[in-house]
């Protein structure tokens, strides 16, 4: 009885917390930080709003857990780029996931580019510091190809930079990307059409000739 009891609580504090991750994220990719208030995250999940404070010490720690998963979430894309692989194979694999991730989590990303506006104040040093190691670590694996002969000598820090900003343009500046593509909404398709210029247009410029053939 009592491991029962100790699963269905394991349960109840799951769908709490996810409730309220859910809400504060639409709340906050609307209002930001500053124009959230504990009060109507815990009016829109329904709960008291002591239970707020049961799951989460404060605002801002919602605020950092829900970043945090973003930054799990492009941890997994990035993973895609391991030097034991075809350059080609794993671009396409690292540009595909990440406009997946951005489709399936748009606000997520909107909170994301918003704080970075701001001046990234509640951006925790360990996330800062751990985004820069991914990018070292990753961009030593661009270079590590580019030394291969298999990848063309370019500087790796401003491909990334390129790579998030194209990928990420669809969800951050969604009302510009549907004016460009006239629509009212972007569908699973358009991001599946997306993905496929981007590939093409990345492996027709830094992946040799033979290779993107090959491919093909």
């Amino acid at each position: 009885m009592a491991r029962t009891a100790e699963k269905l609580d394991e349960k109840i504090r799951a769908r709490n917390i996810r409730i309220i991750l859910d809400v504060a994220t639409d709340v906050f990719s609307r209002k930001g930080f500053d124009g959230t208030r504990i009060a109507e995250i815990a009016e829109l999940a329904e709960l008291p709003k002591a239970n707020i404070y049961y799951y989460f010490s404060s605002k801002e720690e919602i605020y950092s857990t829900i970043i945090a998963n973003l930054i799990e979430g492009w941890d997994d894309a990035l993973s895609k780029l391991r030097a034991d692989r075809e350059p080609a194979e794993a671009l396409a694999d690292y540009v595909r996931t990440k406009l997946e991730y951005t489709r399936k989590f748009p606000r997520e990303s909107r909170l994301f580019a918003s704080e970075i506006i701001q001046g990234a104040r509640f951006l925790s040093q360990k996330d800062r510091a751990h985004m820069r190691a991914a990018t070292d670590t990753y961009a030593a694996v661009l270079e590590r190809w580019m030394q291969e002969g298999r990848m063309a000598k370019i500087d790796a820090r401003h491909f990334f930079i390129m790579l998030w900003g194209a990928t990420q343009f669809y969800s951050d500046f969604e009302p510009l990307a549907c004016d460009a593509l006239h629509t009212r909404r972007i569908s699973a398709a358009d991001y599946d059409r997306a993905a496929e210029t981007i590939v093409a247009t990345i492996l027709g410029g830094v992946i040799p000739r033979t290779e993107t053939t090959e491919r093909s």
